[in-house]
């Protein structure tokens, strides 16, 4: 049984009448790829922006929209034609996924990530970044990252829920370059992506492809997106 809501919240993210969804307008930008702007994606992004959404109800609802987008990635990766032979004896011309993937997490916040992209990949090999914001000279640095061997030889899955100004993915991209993964192998996946830092990211790396469940107005003074949802990493996992 799903977790508590507003009859009315409920009803919408279940696919129940809403209003129009009003889209934003999606940047210029040939990677970017975004889910499509249904009512049971806004009902459940709006589920997950209320401040007032107690803890249990915004996992479980982001963990509906985080599943949303990883399928949404894996219609980006290149496939290849196979044959197959059905019970009936007879052939399907279908498709199959070319090469391996693996999911690379910007921690804290991209470890929320990790579980829907394993309810969809079976036994994919996972990967951790850990990126933070520098005091003296207020740019993101690294200091942890632990990657598959074999990365370079997999399409990879970067998990970030949410992109702000960009520096930690652009930081994350950085550290996968540095291990021989091709950028036209990168898949950014995120939950609300800002102008602003597809705009940066795009700026350093055009063949990185990026999948976003929703595009927000911008950032604040203080490089907080808007109309946002507050901190993931910390209602995800402090409530």
């Amino acid at each position: 049984m799903a977790p508590s809501a507003s009859s009315a919240s409920t009803s919408a993210a279940r696919g129940g009448s809403a209003d129009a969804v009003v889209v934003p307008p999606l940047p210029p930008h040939t990677n970017v790829r975004r889910l499509p702007p249904t009512q049971q994606l806004n009902a459940l992004l709006t589920l997950i922006r209320d401040t007032h959404t107690p803890r249990s109800d915004f996992i479980f609802y982001s963990d509906r929209v985080i599943r949303l987008v990883v399928e949404e990635g894996l219609n980006a990766l290149p496939t290849l034609p196979k044959t197959v032979v059905t019970p009936t004896g007879r052939e399907y011309s279908g498709l199959s996924f070319e090469g391996r993937i693996c999911g690379v997490s910007i921690l804290r916040a991209g470890e929320a990530m990790e579980g829907g992209l394993r309810e969809v990949c079976r036994s994919v090999r996972i990967g951790k970044i850990l990126i933070q914001r520098d005091e003296e000279t207020a740019k993101p640095k690294l200091f942890y990252a632990k990657l598959p061997s074999d990365i370079a030889q997999r399409w990879v899955m970067l998990l970030d829920p949410m992109l702000a100004t960009g520096g930690s993915a652009i930081q994350a991209i950085e550290v996968l370059l540095s291990h021989g993964v091709a950028p036209e192998r990168i898949l950014f996946l995120n939950l609300i992506a800002s102008p602003e830092g597809l705009q940066n990211l795009y700026a350093r790396f055009p063949q990185v492809q990026c999948v976003t469940a929703w595009i927000d107005e911008g950032l604040d003074e203080m490089n907080y997106i808007v109309p946002g949802l507050g901190d993931f990493g910390n209602r995800f996992y402090s409530g």
